[in-house]
């Protein structure tokens, strides 16, 4: 399984969303979506995965900073205590032993981060 991680900003929409995906080269195999609990219940978001029927996993702030990411953003980590939701979301849902396949890209609006892992659980 392939899982889309997301990291966004609050004014972010449903265009933001889907070019992060495009740009992680994530579009069409994608199996599960995932972003910071606080961020899963965003109307954007919820639009986006409705329109991609795909489920999503809400990961829990502290399950956020278990993850090692191979981005190392300042303001991730000041906010949320990870270098990227994006790639800790992703690795959080994609479960035990999953790696990533792509880390973070930016949206062109700077509005959205995604990044993909693979793993075997959903």
């Amino acid at each position: 399984m392939i899982v889309a991680g997301f990291g966004f900003r609050s004014a972010a929409g449903v265009d933001s969303l889907h070019d992060a995906l495009r740009r992680a080269g994530g579009a069409g195999q994608v199996t599960a979506l995932a972003t910071a609990a606080d961020k899963a219940a965003s109307p954007a978001f919820q639009t986006f995965a409705k329109e991609l029927a795909l489920p999503v996993h809400a990961i829990p702030p502290l399950a956020l900073k278990s993850p090692q990411t191979a981005t190392q953003a300042p303001a991730s980590i000041a906010a949320r205590g990870t270098g990227s939701v994006a790639e800790a979301a992703a690795l959080c849902a994609a479960g035990p032993g999953a790696r990533l396949v792509q880390s973070r890209v930016i949206s062109n609006d700077r509005m959205a981060t995604c990044a993909l892992a693979a793993g075997e659980t959903t």
